[in-house]
């Protein structure tokens, strides 16, 4: 018997996207509201997306298999 594919979770497949060397990509949180008390700095550097943690790359993996 053939394995039973695994569903992609939805929510996280528009939260990470895998790179070209299969690392997990995010995007920064507290950057939605509240920006008034936030310095220019700290809200430029919000833009930019992050890795995941190898601790948690392995369980995001495993959500969004092919993606």
């Amino acid at each position: 018997m053939a394995k039973v594919k695994i569903k992609t979770n939805k929510s996280a497949s528009k939260r990470f996207r895998k790179t070209a060397t299969g690392k997990i990509r995010r995007y920064k949180a507290y950057k939605s509201h509240l920006l008034s008390k936030k310095s220019s700095k700290r809200k430029r550097n919000l833009r930019k997306a992050a890795l995941v943690s190898g601790a948690d790359a392995k369980r995001i993996k495993r959500l969004i298999p092919n993606a």
